[in-house]
């Protein structure tokens, strides 16, 4: 890494770029320095924390691409502001940042911790797998698998990024937004400063909760006696900076498919199958053992399943493009033999991984090595698979790619919930990883940015989150409130793999009286839903992810994520100039606030201190 002169020159905003290029560097210009690459991995730390709060509780993690090159920039503006001697932060500095941040943000999700790993605990639990998953185990796990797909990555840039140009929309909106920050500075300090005023407003918001229940869930039913009977099934009123800030970013669209999710399975089918007697419990409607909630998990796990293995197959297209080569366009003249990433390097680094994988699962969690190399295998396809679908339509199938895994070892080890985990866990690493660079890479080729100086700054954000996520993750698991799976904590992601393991272990028999017809009307559910949707293009359609996670979750969750959505479009109702320009900076503060604290109440409480 190296430090350019105080003066060094910036480049030249692209005036009217096309598909092309946004942006010219100038020769010299400052990229991969000690500074951006630190203070990208401390915001991508930040954000992994953030993700294990908001991922155990949603299902969905947030990228730190935008945070990390916002934050980033706003923190060297003001302090150039009182150093002026301080050397100008970069746009390419800006992009190693981000790239270093958004990789260090994903190891939440790359590592399974929001899915195989929660699952394999939850199962453990309840004594059917025997896996010691400690500090030592889940480091060098993590490690491994979320190496994978950064080496995944680099042989698709070329056909994928630079002779295609396929969209990536969050890379795009990244490489957009630091060209705007650095033709606008002042913007980027406002858009900072709202980020962290709404964080400090969620922290306060969950600290102050802590003390005072009532803050964060409203009595209403003390008040008015007629909420008694659907506060009992979840429909109480939430007041949750993070719930807030997650509807205003998925949109109007998928939060109002949660609150129809919640009504159907809250509020008609769990009634139901109570008066029916079809539950252990009827009284019991929160137990996953004896209540309705595990009954009603089984309908929405069949919804998000089918819905996640349609959509994969409805991409065929995509996937055919993928391994054909799709339909080229005139390159433009790339970077140089020394700013690109050479063979040696992701061919090497793809074999490190691949051995430490099969060495990891094989010598900790006793997996023969066959397996993993399969797995290893199949993760290469579906990551390729995952970055196509993620820079023509900004979604990477991580859950699809899971379940396809998981469907191939229950047909390859029968009955053994452990190994279909870790196993599906590598898939989902890879692709996750594999995405996550992608988007960078298509940031950097906007910005002219050197491949190879961004592969090094996302090893080291990798690494960083590692470090961070995997602690923090153990840390937090003992200290949930009502434990993992409970309220608090419901774990969506991890329950539906969880289940998905347990069916194909023991088949639909394990499943509670009724609940195989619910199964299989759910995987009607799941599959016509994307069909109607790809056949008629109506957008009203709900999406069939979120319609089956608020099966799993509890119904206030869905209800606070849909306020935060109705907030939103009314701001843009009333200031869409103002919305466009802050909404993700007040989202994205609003979740950090409230996922920051969550790590670090449990530490103030521990220590007597609150």
């Amino acid at each position: 890494m190296s430090e350019q002169h105080e003066r060094a020159p910036m480049g030249t905003v692209v005036q009217d770029p096309g598909d092309g290029p946004l942006y010219v560097p100038a020769a010299g210009e400052a990229q991969l320095t000690v500074r951006a690459v630190v203070v990208g991995c401390l915001i991508g730390a930040a954000v992994a924390a953030m993700n294990l709060r908001f991922g155990l509780k949603t299902g969905w993690s947030i990228g730190g691409s935008l945070i990390a090159a916002i934050l980033s920039f706003a923190m060297f503006s003001a302090l150039r502001a009182v150093v002026p001697s301080l050397r100008r932060f970069t746009p390419l500095e800006t992009n190693i940042a981000q790239t270093a941040g958004s990789a260090a943000g994903s190891m939440s999700s790359a590592a399974g911790l929001l899915s195989a790993i929660p699952a394999l605990m939850l199962l453990g639990k309840e004594g059917k797998v025997d896996l010691h998953l400690g500090w030592v185990e889940l480091t060098m796990w993590a490690g491994a698998v979320g190496w994978l797909g950064v080496f995944y990555a680099v042989p698709l840039r070329r056909q994928m990024v630079v002779v295609e140009r396929l969209r990536f929309p969050t890379g795009t909106a990244t490489a957009n937004t630091i060209t705007a920050m650095f033709g606008e500075g002042g913007d980027a300090v406002r858009k900072a400063r709202w980020l962290l005023a709404l964080a400090l407003l969620g922290a306060v918001q969950v600290l102050l909760a802590a003390r005072y229940p009532f803050l964060e869930t409203l009595p209403l039913e003390a008040v008015l006696p007629v909420l008694a009977v659907p506060a009992a099934y979840g429909f109480v009123v939430l007041v949750s900076p993070l719930m807030t800030g997650a509807g205003m970013i998925i949109g109007f669209r998928v939060a109002a498919s949660l609150v129809l999710g919640a009504v159907v399975s809250w509020g008609v089918i769990a009634p139901a199958v109570e008066s029916a007697g079809w539950v252990a419990d009827p009284t019991a409607t929160m137990s996953y053992g004896v209540g309705a909630r595990g009954w009603i998990l089984w309908p929405g796990v069949a919804i998000m399943v089918a819905e996640a293995l349609t959509s994969l197959a409805l991409s065929w297209r995509t996937i055919l493009a993928t391994f054909t080569g799709g339909a080229a366009v005139a390159d433009l003249a790339d970077l140089d033999d020394t700013q690109l990433i050479p063979n040696s390097w992701w061919v090497g680094g793809l074999l490190v991984a691949t051995l430490l994988t099969v060495g990891v699962t094989w010598l900790l969690f006793g997996i023969p090595p066959w397996m993993s190399v399969i797995a290893v295998a199949l993760s290469s396809v579906l990551a390729a698979i995952a970055v196509r679908s993620t820079g023509e339509t900004d979604i990477n199938p991580t859950g699809g790619v899971g379940k396809v895994t998981q469907l191939v070892f229950g047909a390859l080890a029968p009955g053994s919930m452990g190994v279909n985990l870790l196993m599906a866990g590598v898939s989902s690493a890879g692709a996750s990883q594999a995405a996550d660079m992608a988007q960078d890479l298509k940031t950097g080729w906007l910005l002219g940015a050197s491949p190879r100086q961004q592969l090094i700054a996302q090893l080291a954000g990798v690494t960083v989150g590692v470090f961070s996520a995997v602690p923090l993750f153990l840390f937090l698991v003992p200290r949930m409130e009502g434990g993992l799976g409970g309220d608090a904590y419901p774990a969506p992601a991890a329950m539906a793999w969880k289940a998905m393991a347990e069916v194909l272990a023991n088949g639909l028999d394990a499943l509670p009286a009724h609940a195989p017809e619910a199964v299989l009307v759910g995987l009607v559910v799941g599959v016509v839903l994307p069909v109607l949707r790809k056949l008629t293009g109506w957008r009203w359609l709900p999406s069939g992810l979120a319609f089956g996670i608020a099966f799993i979750v509890p119904a206030f969750y869905s209800l606070a994520m849909f306020a935060g959505a109705v907030a939103f479009v009314v701001w843009e109702r009333v200031s869409p100039r103002s919305a466009a320009a802050l909404g993700f900076s007040v989202a994205s503060g609003l979740i950090a606030g409230d996922g920051l604290m969550g790590v670090v109440l449990p530490l103030l409480q521990g220590a007597g201190l609150w």
